[in-house]
């Protein structure tokens, strides 16, 4: 289910920049929480270039704080 989560979502990130259109907001905050472990979990993120790419663009946010995994 994790993959196909993923290619939902690298399909979307595809098209758009962020989760809400082009703009940074709250779907892609808490979609970072979980998306940004999801290689500890033992999924390929490099499969899903979209998804690295948005990664980085809400880890480059001035007001992002990095989440640690703890595990």
């Amino acid at each position: 289910r994790g993959n196909k989560a993923l290619g939902v979502m690298n399909q979307h990130l595809d098209q758009n920049e962020f989760f809400a259109g082009n703009t940074y907001s709250v779907a892609d905050i808490a979609l970072y929480a979980y998306t940004h472990t999801a290689e500890k979990g033992g999924f390929q993120i490099e499969a899903y270039p979209a998804v690295a790419a948005w990664l980085k663009r809400v880890e480059a946010d001035n007001g992002h704080v990095p989440i640690e995994w703890v595990g």
